[in-house]
Protein backbone atom coordinates (compact mmCIF):
# COMPACT_ATOMS: atom_id res chain seq x y z
CA UNK A 1 0.00 0.00 0.00
CA UNK A 2 1.28 3.46 -0.94
CA UNK A 3 1.26 5.79 2.03
CA UNK A 4 0.24 9.30 0.93
CA UNK A 5 2.62 12.15 1.60
CA UNK A 6 1.28 14.19 4.53
CA UNK A 7 -0.36 17.37 3.31
CA UNK A 8 1.89 19.66 5.36
CA UNK A 9 5.12 17.75 4.77
CA UNK A 10 7.95 20.20 4.17
CA UNK A 11 6.36 22.96 6.24
CA UNK A 12 8.75 24.21 8.93
CA UNK A 13 7.19 25.45 12.16
CA UNK A 14 8.90 27.15 15.11
CA UNK A 15 7.01 26.60 18.35
CA UNK A 16 8.39 29.39 20.55
CA UNK A 17 5.63 29.21 23.12
CA UNK A 18 4.79 27.71 26.48
CA UNK A 19 2.10 25.68 28.18
CA UNK A 20 -0.84 24.62 26.04
CA UNK A 21 -2.93 26.72 23.67
CA UNK A 22 -0.19 28.04 21.35
CA UNK A 23 1.97 24.88 21.42
CA UNK A 24 -1.11 22.74 20.78
CA UNK A 25 -1.70 24.65 17.54
CA UNK A 26 1.81 23.60 16.53
CA UNK A 27 0.91 20.03 17.50
CA UNK A 28 -1.99 20.09 15.05
CA UNK A 29 0.31 21.28 12.28
CA UNK A 30 2.62 18.40 13.15
CA UNK A 31 -0.31 15.99 13.05
CA UNK A 32 -0.62 16.78 9.36
CA UNK A 33 3.08 16.35 8.64
CA UNK A 34 4.75 19.68 9.41
CA UNK A 35 8.26 19.64 10.87
CA UNK A 36 7.69 21.30 14.25
CA UNK A 37 10.72 22.59 16.14
CA UNK A 38 10.10 23.30 19.80
CA UNK A 39 12.39 26.17 20.87
CA UNK A 40 12.75 25.98 24.66
CA UNK A 41 14.56 28.00 27.32
CA UNK A 42 17.31 26.30 29.35
CA UNK A 43 14.82 25.11 31.97
CA UNK A 44 12.35 23.91 29.35
CA UNK A 45 8.69 24.64 28.69
CA UNK A 46 6.88 24.62 32.08
CA UNK A 47 4.27 22.37 30.48
CA UNK A 48 6.77 19.54 30.84
CA UNK A 49 5.91 19.38 34.56
CA UNK A 50 2.15 19.93 34.39
CA UNK A 51 1.30 16.22 34.72
CA UNK A 52 2.89 16.26 38.17
CA UNK A 53 1.06 19.40 39.27
CA UNK A 54 -1.11 19.58 42.35
CA UNK A 55 -4.48 17.96 41.79
CA UNK A 56 -3.56 16.33 38.47
CA UNK A 57 -4.15 12.60 37.95
CA UNK A 58 -1.13 10.51 38.92
CA UNK A 59 0.56 8.49 36.16
CA UNK A 60 3.99 7.15 35.32
CA UNK A 61 3.57 8.75 31.88
CA UNK A 62 4.05 12.49 31.40
CA UNK A 63 0.68 12.59 29.66
CA UNK A 64 0.32 16.38 29.38
CA UNK A 65 3.63 16.68 27.57
CA UNK A 66 3.01 13.62 25.40
CA UNK A 67 -0.38 14.92 24.26
CA UNK A 68 0.66 18.46 23.37
CA UNK A 69 4.22 17.87 22.16
CA UNK A 70 4.03 14.74 20.04
CA UNK A 71 5.94 14.66 16.76
CA UNK A 72 8.07 17.67 17.67
CA UNK A 73 11.83 18.19 17.86
CA UNK A 74 13.38 20.18 20.69
CA UNK A 75 16.19 22.69 20.71
CA UNK A 76 17.26 24.63 23.80
CA UNK A 77 18.40 28.16 23.04
CA UNK A 78 19.02 30.81 25.65
CA UNK A 79 17.46 33.75 23.82
CA UNK A 80 18.76 36.16 26.45
CA UNK A 81 22.23 35.26 25.25
CA UNK A 82 23.08 37.27 22.09
CA UNK A 83 24.63 34.20 20.47
CA UNK A 84 21.54 32.14 21.20
CA UNK A 85 19.30 34.85 19.76
CA UNK A 86 21.48 35.04 16.66
CA UNK A 87 21.16 31.28 16.20
CA UNK A 88 17.37 31.65 16.30
CA UNK A 89 17.57 34.01 13.33
CA UNK A 90 19.02 31.13 11.30
CA UNK A 91 15.92 29.08 12.10
CA UNK A 92 13.55 31.97 11.41
CA UNK A 93 15.12 32.52 8.00
CA UNK A 94 14.08 29.05 6.82
CA UNK A 95 10.80 28.69 8.73
CA UNK A 96 7.30 28.93 7.31
CA UNK A 97 5.46 29.52 10.59
CA UNK A 98 6.46 31.01 13.94
CA UNK A 99 4.10 30.55 16.88
CA UNK A 100 4.51 32.48 20.11
CA UNK A 101 2.52 33.43 23.17
CA UNK A 102 5.24 35.37 24.97
CA UNK A 103 4.01 38.57 26.64
CA UNK A 104 4.62 41.63 24.48
CA UNK A 105 7.30 43.13 26.74
CA UNK A 106 9.20 39.83 26.51
CA UNK A 107 8.86 39.79 22.73
CA UNK A 108 10.25 43.30 22.61
CA UNK A 109 13.26 42.41 24.75
CA UNK A 110 13.98 39.27 22.72
CA UNK A 111 13.28 40.91 19.36
CA UNK A 112 10.44 38.49 18.69
CA UNK A 113 7.81 40.92 17.49
CA UNK A 114 6.53 40.52 13.94
CA UNK A 115 8.33 43.69 12.96
CA UNK A 116 11.57 42.11 14.19
CA UNK A 117 11.27 38.90 12.19
CA UNK A 118 9.54 40.09 9.02
CA UNK A 119 12.77 41.53 7.63
CA UNK A 120 14.53 38.20 8.17
CA UNK A 121 11.83 36.21 6.38
CA UNK A 122 9.04 38.06 4.53
CA UNK A 123 7.29 34.74 3.78
CA UNK A 124 6.99 33.89 7.46
CA UNK A 125 3.54 33.41 8.96
CA UNK A 126 3.71 34.88 12.46
CA UNK A 127 1.03 33.41 14.74
CA UNK A 128 0.43 35.24 18.00
CA UNK A 129 -1.64 34.14 20.97
CA UNK A 130 -2.48 36.54 23.77
CA UNK A 131 -4.71 36.45 26.80
CA UNK A 132 -6.76 39.56 26.13
CA UNK A 133 -6.15 40.62 22.55
CA UNK A 134 -3.93 42.99 20.61
CA UNK A 135 -5.30 46.29 21.94
CA UNK A 136 -6.94 47.79 24.98
CA UNK A 137 -5.92 48.39 28.59
CA UNK A 138 -5.40 44.68 29.28
CA UNK A 139 -3.41 43.87 26.15
CA UNK A 140 -0.29 43.01 28.17
CA UNK A 141 -2.04 41.21 31.02
CA UNK A 142 -1.25 37.51 31.43
CA UNK A 143 -4.15 35.23 30.63
CA UNK A 144 -4.88 31.63 31.38
CA UNK A 145 -7.53 29.14 30.46
CA UNK A 146 -9.28 29.40 33.86
CA UNK A 147 -8.99 33.15 34.36
CA UNK A 148 -9.57 34.40 30.84
CA UNK A 149 -11.31 31.88 28.56
CA UNK A 150 -13.79 30.86 31.25
CA UNK A 151 -13.99 33.49 33.97
CA UNK A 152 -13.46 36.72 32.00
CA UNK A 153 -15.72 35.63 29.12
CA UNK A 154 -18.75 35.11 31.35
CA UNK A 155 -18.89 31.34 30.98
CA UNK A 156 -18.08 30.57 34.61
CA UNK A 157 -20.53 33.13 35.98
CA UNK A 158 -23.27 32.01 33.58
CA UNK A 159 -22.87 28.40 34.73
CA UNK A 160 -22.91 29.30 38.43
CA UNK A 161 -25.99 28.28 40.40
CA UNK A 162 -27.67 31.12 42.23
CA UNK A 163 -26.20 31.73 45.70
CA UNK A 164 -23.44 29.17 45.02
CA UNK A 165 -19.77 30.08 44.59
CA UNK A 166 -18.23 29.85 41.11
CA UNK A 167 -16.73 26.48 40.19
CA UNK A 168 -13.28 26.18 38.70
CA UNK A 169 -13.06 24.93 35.14
CA UNK A 170 -11.07 21.81 34.36
CA UNK A 171 -7.51 21.93 32.95
CA UNK A 172 -6.98 23.09 29.37
CA UNK A 173 -10.60 22.94 28.21
CA UNK A 174 -10.36 26.39 26.66
CA UNK A 175 -6.73 25.98 25.67
CA UNK A 176 -7.34 23.17 23.21
CA UNK A 177 -10.34 24.94 21.67
CA UNK A 178 -8.27 28.10 21.27
CA UNK A 179 -5.47 26.08 19.67
CA UNK A 180 -7.84 25.07 16.89
CA UNK A 181 -8.64 28.72 16.20
CA UNK A 182 -4.95 29.56 16.00
CA UNK A 183 -4.42 26.59 13.68
CA UNK A 184 -7.20 27.89 11.42
CA UNK A 185 -5.65 31.35 11.38
CA UNK A 186 -2.28 29.89 10.38
CA UNK A 187 -3.81 27.89 7.55
CA UNK A 188 -5.65 31.02 6.36
CA UNK A 189 -2.35 32.89 6.27
CA UNK A 190 -0.63 30.06 4.43
CA UNK A 191 -3.42 30.10 1.86
CA UNK A 192 -2.96 33.84 1.49
CA UNK A 193 0.76 33.34 1.05
CA UNK A 194 0.10 31.03 -1.88
CA UNK A 195 -1.58 33.96 -3.61
CA UNK A 196 0.65 36.86 -2.55
CA UNK A 197 4.01 35.21 -1.91
CA UNK A 198 4.25 36.97 1.44
CA UNK A 199 3.52 35.86 4.97
CA UNK A 200 1.94 38.00 7.64
CA UNK A 201 0.75 38.18 11.20
CA UNK A 202 -2.31 36.38 12.54
CA UNK A 203 -3.53 36.33 16.09
CA UNK A 204 -6.23 35.23 18.48
CA UNK A 205 -6.81 35.46 22.22
CA UNK A 206 -8.16 33.33 25.02
CA UNK A 207 -10.72 36.04 25.80
CA UNK A 208 -12.10 36.20 22.26
CA UNK A 209 -12.35 32.44 22.05
CA UNK A 210 -14.14 32.27 25.39
CA UNK A 211 -16.70 34.89 24.37
CA UNK A 212 -17.14 33.18 20.98
CA UNK A 213 -17.71 29.87 22.74
CA UNK A 214 -20.34 31.58 24.90
CA UNK A 215 -21.62 33.39 21.83
CA UNK A 216 -25.37 32.79 22.05
CA UNK A 217 -25.67 34.27 25.52
CA UNK A 218 -22.98 36.88 24.86
CA UNK A 219 -24.85 38.11 21.78
CA UNK A 220 -28.04 38.35 23.82
CA UNK A 221 -26.16 40.33 26.47
CA UNK A 222 -24.98 42.80 23.83
CA UNK A 223 -28.68 43.49 23.22
CA UNK A 224 -29.37 43.97 26.91
CA UNK A 225 -30.91 40.54 27.38
CA UNK A 226 -29.35 38.41 30.11
CA UNK A 227 -30.42 34.96 31.31
CA UNK A 228 -32.09 34.40 34.63
CA UNK A 229 -29.75 33.09 37.33
CA UNK A 230 -29.27 29.34 37.09
CA UNK A 231 -31.01 27.28 39.73
CA UNK A 232 -30.91 23.58 40.53
CA UNK A 233 -32.46 20.98 38.26
CA UNK A 234 -35.51 20.80 40.52
CA UNK A 235 -36.44 24.30 39.34
CA UNK A 236 -36.29 23.52 35.63
CA UNK A 237 -38.98 25.26 33.63
CA UNK A 238 -38.71 22.66 30.87
CA UNK A 239 -38.64 19.12 32.31
CA UNK A 240 -37.91 17.77 28.81
CA UNK A 241 -34.49 19.47 28.93
CA UNK A 242 -33.21 18.17 32.23
CA UNK A 243 -31.23 15.40 33.89
CA UNK A 244 -32.69 12.25 35.46
CA UNK A 245 -31.27 9.52 37.65
CA UNK A 246 -31.83 5.89 36.70
CA UNK A 247 -32.33 3.05 39.16
CA UNK A 248 -28.66 2.06 38.91
CA UNK A 249 -27.57 5.50 40.07
CA UNK A 250 -26.38 6.67 36.65
CA UNK A 251 -27.74 9.84 35.09
CA UNK A 252 -29.14 10.68 31.66
CA UNK A 253 -30.11 13.97 30.08
CA UNK A 254 -33.17 14.61 27.98
CA UNK A 255 -32.63 17.23 25.28
CA UNK A 256 -35.95 17.32 23.48
CA UNK A 257 -36.10 20.50 21.41
CA UNK A 258 -38.94 19.24 19.16
CA UNK A 259 -41.36 18.29 21.90
CA UNK A 260 -44.33 18.64 19.52
CA UNK A 261 -43.03 15.56 17.71
CA UNK A 262 -41.39 13.60 20.52
CA UNK A 263 -43.68 14.05 23.52
CA UNK A 264 -45.97 11.15 22.60
CA UNK A 265 -43.06 8.79 21.68
CA UNK A 266 -41.38 9.68 24.99
CA UNK A 267 -44.49 8.83 26.96
CA UNK A 268 -44.77 5.50 25.16
CA UNK A 269 -41.08 4.71 25.68
CA UNK A 270 -41.53 5.37 29.40
CA UNK A 271 -44.56 3.09 29.56
CA UNK A 272 -46.73 6.04 30.53
CA UNK A 273 -48.80 6.61 27.40
CA UNK A 274 -51.56 8.25 29.45
CA UNK A 275 -49.32 11.25 30.13
CA UNK A 276 -49.59 12.25 26.47
CA UNK A 277 -53.24 13.17 26.91
CA UNK A 278 -53.01 14.47 30.47
CA UNK A 279 -54.43 18.02 30.21
CA UNK A 280 -51.56 19.32 32.35
CA UNK A 281 -48.98 18.25 29.76
CA UNK A 282 -50.62 18.24 26.31
CA UNK A 283 -48.45 21.01 24.85
CA UNK A 284 -45.38 23.07 25.61
CA UNK A 285 -47.32 25.81 27.37
CA UNK A 286 -49.13 23.45 29.74
CA UNK A 287 -45.97 21.49 30.45
CA UNK A 288 -44.18 24.72 31.36
CA UNK A 289 -47.06 25.82 33.58
CA UNK A 290 -47.02 22.47 35.38
CA UNK A 291 -43.26 21.87 35.29
CA UNK A 292 -42.87 20.86 38.98
CA UNK A 293 -45.55 18.19 38.67
CA UNK A 294 -44.09 16.77 35.43
CA UNK A 295 -40.57 16.82 36.85
CA UNK A 296 -41.70 14.80 39.87
CA UNK A 297 -43.36 12.24 37.59
CA UNK A 298 -40.31 11.91 35.37
CA UNK A 299 -38.05 11.55 38.41
CA UNK A 300 -40.16 8.63 39.61
CA UNK A 301 -40.39 7.03 36.15
CA UNK A 302 -36.66 7.12 35.37
CA UNK A 303 -35.87 5.71 38.81
CA UNK A 304 -37.68 2.47 37.91
CA UNK A 305 -35.13 1.18 35.35
CA UNK A 306 -31.37 0.98 34.92
CA UNK A 307 -29.56 3.25 32.48
CA UNK A 308 -28.91 0.48 29.93
CA UNK A 309 -32.64 -0.21 29.78
CA UNK A 310 -33.43 3.46 29.26
CA UNK A 311 -30.74 3.73 26.62
CA UNK A 312 -32.36 0.95 24.60
CA UNK A 313 -35.92 2.26 25.06
CA UNK A 314 -35.16 5.87 24.23
CA UNK A 315 -32.98 4.96 21.25
CA UNK A 316 -35.72 2.73 19.83
CA UNK A 317 -38.14 5.65 20.04
CA UNK A 318 -35.65 8.10 18.48
CA UNK A 319 -35.70 10.24 21.60
CA UNK A 320 -32.79 12.68 21.84
CA UNK A 321 -30.91 12.04 25.05
CA UNK A 322 -27.39 11.78 26.41
CA UNK A 323 -25.61 9.81 29.06
CA UNK A 324 -22.86 10.97 31.39
CA UNK A 325 -19.56 9.19 30.88
CA UNK A 326 -16.92 9.20 33.55
CA UNK A 327 -13.34 9.81 32.46
CA UNK A 328 -12.49 6.30 33.64
CA UNK A 329 -14.90 4.89 31.03
CA UNK A 330 -13.40 6.64 28.01
CA UNK A 331 -10.83 3.92 27.39
CA UNK A 332 -13.56 1.31 27.02
CA UNK A 333 -15.89 3.40 24.87
CA UNK A 334 -16.17 1.65 21.48
CA UNK A 335 -17.51 4.78 19.80
CA UNK A 336 -14.33 6.72 20.57
CA UNK A 337 -12.11 4.10 18.98
CA UNK A 338 -14.40 3.48 16.00
CA UNK A 339 -14.71 7.17 15.13
CA UNK A 340 -11.04 8.03 15.62
CA UNK A 341 -11.45 10.05 18.81
CA UNK A 342 -8.72 7.87 20.26
CA UNK A 343 -6.03 6.04 18.29
CA UNK A 344 -3.39 3.42 18.92
CA UNK A 345 0.18 4.67 19.20
CA UNK A 346 2.03 1.35 18.95
CA UNK A 347 4.15 2.48 21.89
CA UNK A 348 4.49 0.93 25.35
CA UNK A 349 3.20 3.05 28.19
CA UNK A 350 1.20 5.50 26.11
CA UNK A 351 -0.77 2.92 24.13
CA UNK A 352 -3.61 5.23 23.06
CA UNK A 353 -3.84 8.97 22.56
CA UNK A 354 -6.17 11.67 21.27
CA UNK A 355 -5.53 13.07 17.78
CA UNK A 356 -6.79 16.52 16.87
CA UNK A 357 -10.50 16.55 15.92
CA UNK A 358 -10.11 17.35 12.21
CA UNK A 359 -10.93 14.44 9.90
CA UNK A 360 -10.01 15.04 6.25
CA UNK A 361 -9.88 12.27 3.66
CA UNK A 362 -7.36 14.20 1.57
CA UNK A 363 -5.12 14.90 4.57
CA UNK A 364 -4.76 11.91 6.89
CA UNK A 365 -2.93 12.55 10.13
CA UNK A 366 0.52 11.10 10.68
CA UNK A 367 0.99 8.47 13.41
CA UNK A 368 1.38 10.06 16.85
CA UNK A 369 5.08 9.93 17.66
CA UNK A 370 6.82 10.58 20.97
CA UNK A 371 7.35 13.99 22.49
CA UNK A 372 10.95 15.22 22.58
CA UNK A 373 13.37 15.18 25.46
CA UNK A 374 14.62 18.65 26.38
CA UNK A 375 17.10 19.84 23.75
CA UNK A 376 17.36 16.41 22.14
CA UNK A 377 17.63 17.72 18.57
CA UNK A 378 19.56 20.96 19.00
CA UNK A 379 22.69 20.15 17.05
CA UNK A 380 20.71 18.36 14.34
CA UNK A 381 18.43 21.37 13.83
CA UNK A 382 21.32 23.82 13.64
CA UNK A 383 23.17 21.64 11.12
CA UNK A 384 20.06 21.64 8.93
CA UNK A 385 20.05 25.45 9.19
CA UNK A 386 23.60 25.52 7.82
CA UNK A 387 25.62 26.02 10.98
CA UNK A 388 29.03 24.41 11.04
CA UNK A 389 30.18 22.15 13.87
CA UNK A 390 32.55 24.84 15.09
CA UNK A 391 29.64 27.21 15.47
CA UNK A 392 27.59 24.60 17.33
CA UNK A 393 30.49 23.93 19.66
CA UNK A 394 30.88 27.65 20.28
CA UNK A 395 27.21 27.97 21.15
CA UNK A 396 27.53 25.17 23.64
CA UNK A 397 30.62 26.72 25.16
CA UNK A 398 28.86 30.05 25.58
CA UNK A 399 25.89 28.42 27.32
CA UNK A 400 23.52 29.55 24.55
CA UNK A 401 22.87 25.96 23.42
CA UNK A 402 22.22 23.06 25.67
Amino acid sequence: MIVPTPLLAGLRVLDIASFIAAPAAATVLGDFGADVIKVEPPDGDPHRSMSSGTGMPVSDVNYCWELDSRNKRSIVLDLKNPEGRAALDLLIARADVLITNFPRPVRERLRLRYADVEAINPRLVYASLTGYGDAGPERDAPGYDVTTYFARSGITETMRLVDAPPSMSLPAQGDHATAMTLFGAIMLALYGRERSGRGGEVSTSLLHNGVWSNGLLAQAALLGAVPDPRRGRQFARNPLANTYRARCGRWLSLVIVRADRLWIPLCEAMGRAELATDPRFVDQATRAANAPALLAILDDVFATRDLDDWRARLSAANITFGTFTSLAELGDDPQLAASGVTVETGRPGLTRTIPNPIHAAMAPQVPPGPSPDLGAHGAEILREAGMAETGIDALRASGALR
